[in-house]
C-alpha cells in the first residue's frame, strides 16, 4: 500500500529535542536512572505574582475568545517592554501574539517566503528553524561556525552567504543552543553588510535576551537602517519559566504583522486567554524580579564549564546566555569507547545516553555535526553527577 500522507509531512524531520527527551522519559518508565539535559525548560516555578494574574483573569471570566493578535493591553504592554528594555518604538499595530513563539516563527515563514527563496541560517541554529523554513517552500542555506570562533559569523561568511535568492536571515542571541550573545559591535558590522541588500528581512529570536551573563543586550533592530527590515521575536517561555503557557510575540512591519495576524486567523486564532493575561503582568514587570534565576544560571553555566574543561578531548567555549553549553566532541570520532564505535555526534550522544544515563541532543540537529548540546536547566547536584557520568564514560 502506498503511503497516504503527504510530501510535506514525509520530508519534515521530528524535533531531535523533543525526540531524545521522550526518549530519556521512556528509558526512566523502564526504571532506568536517567539524567535528561535534553529540554530547554527552566526548572524554576512561574513567579507567583504571574500566577496571581492568571487566578484572577479565572475569576474574572477571560474565558472567551480572545483577539486573534492578541488583547490590545497585552500588546500595549509588550510596547512598553520593547522600549524599555531595547529601545524599540513599535506601535499596538506591529505586535501580533502567538501560541508559543515557535507559532511566531512559523507565521513569519507561511507569509514571507515563495519557493526557492533562500534564507541565511548561522549554525548552530535552533533544530526547528531548518524545518520550518524548508516546510515553508524556503532553501535553509546554512553558515557553519565552530567553537573557536564563539559559534558566531563574521560579516564577511554572510556576504559570502548571499545570493539573488536571499530573502531573509534568520538568527538567536543569545543562541540557542551555543549561548553565544552578540555584541552591539558584532552586529553593526553584520548590519554594515545587510544594508547594502534593503530586500533582505532579518529575523531575531530573543527568546533568552533576560537570562544573559554579558551585562548588556542588543536588539538587531536597534542598529541603524534594520528596524524596518527586522521581525523582533519574543516570548515569556524561558525568563519567565512559562513554557507551558504558550504565548510568544513578534514586533514587526506592520505589513508583516497583518500577514501574521491573517494566517494565524486561519490556523489557531488568539493565543490562551487565561495566559495572555498572565503575559501583560509578565512583561511589565521590572526585569529585576528575574535576577534570582539568572544569577543561578550564571553559576550552574561556570560549574558546568568548568567541569568540561577536565574531560580530556573537549573543546567548548564559554556561553554567555541561555541555558545550554555545547561542547565540541569530534575529538572522539573514529574512536571506540567501551566497546562503541564513535563516528559522529550523533553516536556520542546516544553512547552518552546507553553509558552514562545522560540525555543529551546532537549537534547535527543544529546544524554543527562536531557537537553536543546539554541544558544545565537543573540541580547543582545532577549537573556534578551528570558531567562525573559523562567523564568516566568518555574515559573508554
Amino acid at each position: 500500500m502506498s503511503n497516504p500522507l503527504s510530501d510535506r509531512i514525509n520530508n519534515l524531520a521530528t524535533s531531535q529535542t523533543l525526540a531524545m527527551a521522550a526518549l530519556a522519559r521512556e528509558l526512566k518508565a523502564q526504571g532506568k536512572d536517567i539524567i535528561s539535559l535534553s529540554l530547554g525548560e527552566p526548572d524554576f516555578n512561574t513567579p507567583d505574582f504571574i500566577k496571581e494574574a492568571a487566578k484572577k483573569a479565572i475569576d474574572e471570566n477571560y474565558s472567551t475568545y480572545s483577539p486573534v493578535d492578541g488583547y490590545a493591553e497585552l500588546k500595549d504592554a509588550i510596547c512598553r517592554k520593547f522600549k524599555r528594555d531595547n529601545g524599540l518604538d513599535y506601535k499596538p499595530s506591529q505586535i501580533v501574539v502567538s501560541t508559543g513563539a515557535k507559532q511566531s516563527l512559523y507565521n513569519i515563514a507561511q507569509v514571507m517566503l515563495n519557493d526557492g527563496d533562500e534564507v541565511i541560517l548561522p549554525a548552530p541554529y535552533w533544530v526547528s528553524y531548518f524545518e520550518i523554513v524548508k516546510l515553508s517552500g524556503g532553501v535553509p542555506v546554512e553558515v557553519p561556525t565552530s567553537v573557536e570562533t564563539d559559534f558566531k559569523i563574521t560579516p564577511e561568511q554572510l556576504e559570502a552567504a548571499i545570493t539573488p535568492k536571499t530573502k531573509m536571515m534568520w538568527f538567536s542571541s543569545p543562541c540557542n543552543p551555543s549561548g553565544s550573545v552578540y555584541s552591539r559591535e558584532e552586529l553593526t558590522a553584520l548590519g554594515k553588510v545587510l544594508e547594502k541588500y534593503p530586500n533582505i528581512y532579518i529575523v531575531a529570536d530573543e527568546i533568552y535576551e533576560h537570562i544573559n551573563f554579558s551585562g548588556t543586550f542588543c536588539s538587531i533592530a536597534s542598529i541603524p537602517g534594520l528596524f524596518d527590515r527586522t521581525i523582533t521575536v519574543n516570548g515569556v517561555a524561558k525568563a519567565f519559566a512559562m513554557t507551558g503557557y504558550r504565548i510568544g510575540y513578534i514586533g514587526a512591519p506592520e505589513f508583516i504583522a497583518k500577514a501574521c495576524t491573517k494566517i494565524q486567523g486561519q490556523v489557531t486564532s488568539g493565543a490562551n486567554s487565561i495566559a495572555q493575561r498572565a503575559t501583560i503582568t509578565a512583561v511589565d514587570a521590572d526585569p529585576s524580579v528575574l535576577n534570582h534565576m539568572v544569577k543561578a544560571f550564571h553559576s550552574r553555566r561556570d560549574l558546568v564549564v568548568g567541569l568540561l574543561k577536565e574531560i580530556p578531548g573537549i573543546k567548548i567555549n564559554v556561553p554567555e546566555g541561555a541555558f545550554y553549553v555545547f561542547p565540541d566532541v569530534s575529538s572522539f570520532f573514529g574512536k571506540t569507547l567501551k566497546g562503541t564505535e564513535i563516528k559522529d555526534a550523533n553516536d556520542v550522544s546516544m553512547y552518552l545516553l546507553a553509558e552514562a544515563n545522560v540525555a543529551t541532543v546532537t549537534g547535527d540537529a543544529f546544524g554543527n555535526p562536531n557537537c553536543i548540546r546539554f541544558s544545565y536547566a537543573t540541580s547543582d547536584e545532577l549537573l556534578k553527577e551528570a558531567l562525573k557520568r559523562i567523564k568516566d564514560a568518555l574515559a573508554g
